[in-house]
């Protein structure tokens, strides 16, 4: 989502048109105070602001913003009608990312737009990837792939997902009822030996690794201790 804050209602509705118009979801404001309240309920990716408003100005607007935690990083391009190199470097050291001076074209902002949210989003730290590790096993969640003594194993989707389930749990002991709803979501009736079978299969794919997942008798299975 992309906040404008801009005055000028024939500028605001063109340039919020362009941006949606580009797939870029967009919303305008009139006044700093609207700004604001919609701040308060949802946080815009990037934010398009005009220095000369009403209640407050665009450089107040975005002073306040580097203040805020939330909002420290918030790219910000200043749309204004002044020109002056001063200007420039004025909003741009008060925390701009990027300065359009009108009258500007629709082509160029949309490019300064999309350029900046590449930008930002290349800057933001990558969620780290799922893995489990006890002692000579690896499990890679988000690749799929299971390590046993540094060699690969080919496990079914169930297998693997039972081993997640275990190592998710690493320590507790979990009963045949909780993997069975959890793996095939349906709950066990005494009878069933589908957990079981799983397991040994489990184990024998993970050949010496299988030796961590351990047999509770009468109750189900763990893997691992309480670390």
């Amino acid at each position: 989502m992309i906040y404008l804050v801009e005055d000028d209602k024939s500028i605001r509705e063109l340039v919020a048109y362009t941006l949606n118009s580009a797939g870029l979801e967009a919303e305008g404001f009139e006044r700093p105070s609207e700004f604001w309240a919609a701040c308060e309920k949802n946080l815009p990716d990037l934010v398009l602001l005009d220095i000369m408003l009403p209640e407050e100005d665009g450089i107040q607007i975005l002073q306040k913003l580097r203040q805020k935690e939330a909002t420290k990083r918030m790219p910000v391009i200043m749309l204004t009608a002044k020109g002056s190199e001063y200007d420039k470097v004025f909003g741009l050291e008060n925390g701009a990312d990027d300065y359009v001076a009108k009258p500007f074209g629709m082509m160029e902002l949309l490019a300064r737009v999309k350029a900046l949210l590449r930008r930002t989003e290349d800057l933001r730290p990558k969620a780290e990837e799922k893995v489990y590790r006890l002692e000579e096993l690896e499990v890679h969640v988000d690749q799929y792939r299971v390590l046993s003594q540094g060699e690969e194993v080919a496990l079914t989707r169930k297998e693997f997902e039972m081993l997640c389930y275990l190592l998710e749990n690493r320590g507790r002991v979990l009963t045949r009822d909780q993997l069975l709803n959890k793996i095939w979501g349906y709950a066990f009736d005494g009878e069933n030996r589908t957990v079981d079978v799983h397991i040994r299969t489990l184990r024998q794919k993970l050949g010496q690794c299988g030796k961590y997942i351990e047999t509770i008798r009468g109750i189900g299975y763990k893997i691992g201790g309480n670390g």
